[in-house]
């Protein structure tokens, strides 16, 4: 299906486009019916898909890959862009449209409670394995959310 994305944000009204920044319920965007726009679900997910069927639910199984950290160990943009693409596979299989990460923090605190989500302390090596694992799910058809790009390091006064 071919659309003309400019052309319809222009149809669309500010509170239409507002809309789609709070979301439906907890995992789905709003739809904008007028203009053929439908809701689409989302799913947590940068170290494997993390579905629920409703707010706070038993998760569906997924494959656990290894955690950001764990990758930026590696230094292997490739294996970034593998694993992006095999999460983006499973996203398809349950029907997810938009995954919700990577996250791109810096690390800047040993106290941060979510450091292992994030790849490094280094922004280039972190931006770059970001952007290998966006384009692996990408390939599969599957938006990304880049996610806790800016002050998320901390657990005092997060």
């Amino acid at each position: 299906m071919s659309v003309d994305i400019k052309k319809l944000i222009s149809q669309m009204t500010l509170e239409e486009k507002a809309s789609l920044c709070s979301g439906l319920d907890f995992w789905h965007t709003k739809p904008i019916e007028r203009l053929g726009i439908p809701s689409i679900r989302m799913s947590d997910g940068p170290h494997g898909l993390r579905k629920e069927e409703t707010m706070f639910s038993k998760t569906v199984p997924a494959t656990c890959f290894p955690t950001a950290v764990t990758i930026a160990a590696s230094w292997d943009k490739s294996l970034a862009e593998k694993m992006g693409k095999a999460i983006g596979e499973e996203c398809q299989a349950e029907n997810v449209q938009i995954l919700l990460g990577p996250g791109v923090n810096i690390k800047r605190s040993p106290l941060c409670g979510r450091n292992f989500e994030y790849y490094s302390e280094d922004p280039l090596l972190a931006g770059e394995l970001a952007a290998h694992f966006i384009k692996g799910v990408q390939s599969e058809g599957v938006g990304t959310s880049l996610k806790h790009f800016a002050p998320n390091n901390q657990e005092h006064r997060r």
